[in-house]
């Protein structure tokens, strides 16, 4: 925008009085009267004099401030967009939180407003093309289901297996749930968006929302004619006087506190309307987020590189052999290949300046080739894939930069404990890296998943298949006690010999047990 409009480089706009010091010696150059008055008398001086010819209206001395002008302000930067930092990831995080309350089985909606609900995840997760996505559930108590995760498979199932019966306490706690979704996106060391997908909010979740540094986005589930609510064998739940159970969508409140707190308000559709709606919200708070918090500004001062060089032309001698260069030079700047055939991209630009050019189009083969920065270098091997080699080319420099462009390459080669190593190596030369200390999180986890992974695999047997070996010393056992309350939400994970709703029922059976404790 406009209003962002500055110079990264101000104080070199303290050399613009150049251009016009110039112009004023040139001025005073193409007169040399004064410096004759005082030796040739002034009737003869007039007669002694010849004028040059007047046919061109360009001087060179014109042209010559033009260019002073136009490099001074390019070199001094003017921008007005943010760019993000380079290696970081710029997908929008979302945590997906879902009403698990009793009231999210009336039938209002087909088949009900739970299933419309995860019908609307598994949309949303179809949109995300890869993000990282987490999913919260909350009733009376607030519980994680899944931490950030790309995978859409796994994402999809413990989705598909939410039901209000797994919650261990009635009630709503969205404020409860807020404050582990915002757990969460810390974590992730990025702001984001959290979606409540609720029947209501209760009015103490108000100061939770308007007070939440994320964006908010809620998508209300049911109608404001309402429905009964199921129980799951089937039947219909009853209120404390014995009456049916009637829920009915109060969408008036629930616009009044998207007002208040300025979160984003709609309800579900039968049609992919509202996903549509979501993806935007999710996009748009990111990208405002990232506008105002982009750790560098683009300089565009690159785009006058283009009327300086036809300025420079004309600083020359007039001739077609002139001319022809300069058609020459824009003919190869702008052509992908054979660019460098004659070398004449050599004459006029460095050898980052050709890898610039390569990589921008693109072609980020010729860019590693073309570069002479070993930073430039290992990025353009980084974007083309050869991240070993981008490696040994971040290598050769010792900063804080190169050590986290070299976690991220190791991330992508498997190697979780040099990407660890790495990421530390970063921290250590530039404290408080949001970024790095995100990575390093990330690395760490694939790190112990891994170790994980392979103390798991059964060891190769060392004996021959036939002998069969007796342990008389481990006939007694080792005695010990195991309180399942010490037990992570991890290790619920793991657990394979049960369904995920099964899985899931436990642990926040659990969790709430360790809450009231």
């Amino acid at each position: 925008m406009i209003t962002d409009f500055h110079f990264i480089r101000p104080w070199l706009l303290v050399l613009l009085p150049l251009p016009v010091l110039i112009l004023w010696l040139a001025s005073r150059s193409n007169d040399v009267r004064p410096q004759w008055r005082g030796m040739i008398a002034p009737h003869l001086l007039d007669s002694l004099m010849v004028d040059g010819s007047k046919g061109s209206r360009i001087r060179p001395s014109w042209v010559l401030a033009g260019i002073l002008v136009a490099g001074i302000v390019s070199a001094a930067g003017p921008t007005w967009q943010r760019e993000p930092p380079p290696f970081v990831e710029d997908a929008a995080p979302l945590v997906i939180a879902v009403d698990l309350s009793q009231t999210m089985d009336a039938i209002d909606v087909t088949p009900s407003r739970i299933e419309r609900a995860k019908l609307k995840i598994r949309d949303v997760i179809d949109t995300r093309q890869g993000a990282r996505t987490a999913i919260v559930a909350y009733a009376g108590t607030a519980h994680l289901v899944l931490p950030p995760t790309e995978d859409a498979a796994l994402l999809e199932s413990y989705s598909d297996a939410l039901a209000t019966r797994l919650m261990p306490r009635p009630g709503k706690d969205t404020a409860a749930a807020l404050s582990l979704a915002d757990n969460l996106l810390e974590k992730e060391g990025a702001t984001g968006t959290i979606l409540l997908l609720t029947d209501g909010v209760e009015d103490a979740a108000s100061k939770a929302i308007e007070s939440n540094s994320n964006g908010i986005v809620i998508l209300a589930v049911g109608t404001s004619a309402g429905g009964p609510v199921k129980t799951p064998d089937g039947g219909f739940a009853s209120d404390a006087s014995g009456s049916r159970l009637f829920s009915k969508l109060d969408l008036a409140r629930l616009e009044e506190i998207g007002k208040k707190t300025g979160a984003d308000v709609a309800t579900v559709t039968d049609d992919d309307t509202d996903v549509r709606w979501i993806a935007e919200r999710v996009h748009s708070n990111y990208a405002q987020k990232q506008a105002k918090e982009g750790d560098r500004w683009r300089d565009l001062g690159w785009w006058l590189i283009l009327p300086l060089t036809v300025a420079m032309a004309l600083s020359f001698r007039k001739g077609w052999a002139v001319r022809t260069s300069a058609v020459l030079l824009a003919v190869h700047m702008l052509s992908p290949d054979g660019a460098r055939a004659d070398g004449l991209m050599d004459m006029w630009l460095t050898q980052d300046q050709q890898g610039r050019i390569a990589f921008e189009r693109g072609d980020f083969d010729a860019a590693a080739a073309s570069f002479a920065d070993p930073m430039w270098k290992g990025v353009a091997l980084y974007r083309a894939g050869k991240f070993q080699e981008a490696v040994d080319a971040f290598a050769a420099m010792e900063s804080a930069e190169s050590w986290y462009d070299q976690g991220n390459a190791f991330l992508h080669l498997g190697k979780y404990d040099e990407a660890v190593a790495a990421y530390g190596k970063a921290l250590e030369k530039r404290k408080d890296w949001r970024e790095a200390i995100a990575n390093l999180a990330i690395a760490q986890r694939l790190l112990n998943a891994q170790k994980e992974k392979q103390e798991e695999q059964p060891e190769q047997p060392s004996e021959a298949p036939d002998s069969v070996q007796f342990d008389d010393k481990g006939k007694q056992g080792k005695e010990g006690t195991i309180n399942a309350a010490e037990q992570t939400s991890e290790m619920w994970m793991k657990n394979i010999n049960v369904s995920p709703a099964d899985l899931m029922a436990r642990k926040f059976s659990i969790e709430a047990g360790r809450k009231s404790q």
